[in-house]
């Protein structure tokens, strides 16, 4: 595509709109706001420089004057919904913090299901990914460790909160696939799975699922996750 740099570019840095003429029609929020509409109406997959023009109302070829090339049209999707972000007063307490920062991220990717792919450190540093960033950085502040640590547990927050909705997602999407109710596949594949485990080669499984039959509890394991994450993060004691 001619325009396009030959070298690596950040969008940010680039003035909203190349070249002289007219006042811009239109600017990066609007192309990002009309681009989030269509993923969320259709997927990512539905993204495409030609379907986020006709949202807008444009020519295709006069869109790639705002935005050269499609990466950089996720990169300002991804900014746009990590505005929705909260930013509150930390409370001294940086688990309870955090706690609260991975349940509105989870909150945030089921609202908008494509997230989750376009997940990457690629667009960590995009004006409100920076806020974002900032504001974590702040709740930790209570948290004796040097920044690079903290760095790792915001990356390894956003990480676990990212695989455990994307698991999510793809269940309930396998769930709406499906020509029967989840209840009745459940329903026959416990039943596959008690005669599996009652021929005894399986004693291990056998005791775990008699301790505790189901079913999966998943806010209880969400938070759990969370536990034990955090877990990893807090001070130890000398010996």
């Amino acid at each position: 595509m001619a325009g396009r740099a030959a070298v690596p570019e950040v969008i940010w840095a680039r003035p909203e709109r190349a070249g002289r003429g007219p006042k811009p029609a239109f600017t990066r929020a609007d192309i990002a706001a009309a681009a989030v509409k269509v993923a969320d109406e259709g997927g990512l997959d539905a993204v495409s420089m030609r379907h986020v023009a006709a949202e807008l109302g444009c020519g295709t070829m006069s869109l790639y004057n705002y935005v050269p090339r499609k990466e950089d049209l996720y990169e300002l999707m991804v900014d746009a919904v990590s505005g929705e972000h909260e930013v509150w007063e930390p409370s001294g307490d940086w688990r309870d913090d955090m706690r609260r920062v991975a349940r509105q991220t989870r909150a945030l990717m089921h609202r908008h299901p494509w997230l989750t792919r376009l997940m990457s450190p690629v667009y960590g540093f995009s004006p409100n990914a920076l806020r974002y960033l900032e504001h974590c950085l702040a709740c930790l502040d209570p948290l004796d460790a040097r920044y690079g640590m903290k760095m790792q547990l915001v990356g390894m927050l956003n990480g676990c909160v990212t695989s455990y909705v994307a698991t999510e997602l793809a269940a309930a999407e396998r769930t709406r696939s499906l020509p029967w109710s989840a209840e009745e596949e459940s329903a026959v594949r416990i039943a596959y799975l008690g005669s599996a485990l009652a021929g005894g080669a399986y004693p291990r499984m056998a005791a775990a699922f008699t301790e505790d039959s189901g079913p999966i509890d998943l806010e209880g394991a969400f938070e759990l996750m969370l536990e034990r994450m955090l877990d990893a993060f807090e001070p130890r004691g000398g010996s």
